[in-house]
């Protein structure tokens, strides 16, 4: 396979949400360390990441939603690499100079030529630009392994690029942290979100599931590991 093999890698409630609710000023992070019986064991989510993938996928909007372009304290250095598709853009100048301090090395990838990150690619030696005409996921697998020798990563964006990453049959593995915790909401960000298939002539877009591990967390917390079955 001549791409970056991907796990996606996300800590979900029991009803698969991925936010707290539909808004942009919820967060995971800040919102679930705050409700009694879910913070006791949410450290362990944080706790498996650290050993996971040094090359993190995400998007500019989930890195402006936990506010980088804001943070005024300097970065605990990570030995992590990111790779953050920013098109619209999300991140401003303050926000890419934290992600900077803060990984290893920075791959930005946008379609947007006029990003604030080609004014000041200079100023940072681990920034590296990615840009295309339109977003291909597969083309942008294929070069981070073929140019950057990027064997592997994890997935941690929104629901609606993780789906992208499933229509085009581009998830590998998955890797989830279930916390004890029903969300609700019918526009909160699910696992996986994005456009439905129509007719069951499009069920080969959906991908069956083999179970490697399923574990059992403290806390009521569980991680389950699976591989998508090609």
């Amino acid at each position: 396979m001549n791409r970056s093999t991907t796990t996606l890698f996300m800590i979900e409630s029991l009803d698969g949400k991925i936010n707290s609710g539909d808004s942009d000023t919820l967060d995971v992070d800040k919102d679930w360390c705050k409700i009694d019986g879910v913070k006791e064991g949410l450290y362990q989510y944080y706790d498996i990441e650290q050993t996971t993938d040094l090359f993190s996928l995400n998007t500019g909007r989930v890195m402006a939603k936990i506010g980088v372009n804001e943070k005024k304290e300097e970065p605990k250095k990570t030995p992590c690499s990111f790779i953050i598709i920013d098109n619209q853009p999300h991140l401003n100048e303050k926000g890419i100079d934290y992600l900077c301090k803060w990984c290893k090395n920075l791959y930005l990838v946008t379609t947007n030529k006029n990003h604030i990150a080609y004014k000041i690619k200079d100023n940072y030696e681990n920034l590296i630009l990615l840009e295309y005409d339109k977003l291909d996921l597969n083309l942008l697998l294929q070069d981070l392994f073929e140019k950057y020798s990027i064997n592997s990563l994890i997935i941690q964006s929104g629901g609606n690029l993780n789906g992208l990453f499933l229509r085009e049959n581009l998830i590998d593995y998955v890797n989830i942290v279930i916390a004890p915790l029903l969300v609700g909401g019918k526009n909160t960000s699910t696992l996986i979100d994005g456009e439905s298939i129509k007719n069951v002539g499009e069920l080969n877009k959906l991908k069956a599931l083999e179970l490697l591990e399923c574990n059992k967390l403290n806390n009521s917390y569980i991680q389950l590991k699976y591989k998508v079955i090609k």
